[in-house]
């Protein structure tokens, strides 16, 4: 049994992301890298960013769809440390 939550409404369970093994043609896979390079994400943030557009643009996005996960560095506290959560 779960225990009820905080706030009154319900909240969405974290699911664990999903893996999947993807071919690409060395040159695409090449733009890609140097297109997620100038918008400082990875090639696979890329991807993701890419695909949930095209979802987003042809209707089919789920409405629950998480956001995309925050990468990077935590944020400070200002005084140099990581704050904690």
């Amino acid at each position: 049994m779960t225990a009820p939550s905080e706030g009154g409404g319900p909240q969405r369970r974290p699911q664990q992301r999903k893996q999947v093994l993807l071919r690409l043609d060395p040159l695409v896979y090449e733009a890609l890298a140097r297109w997620a390079g100038d918008e400082l994400r990875s090639a696979n943030a890329q991807i993701e960013f890419l695909l949930r557009r095209a979802l987003k643009e042809a209707g089919r996005l789920p409405g629950d769809a998480g956001p995309l996960p925050r990468r990077g560095r935590p944020p400070s506290d200002g005084g140099g440390r990581v704050a904690e959560p």
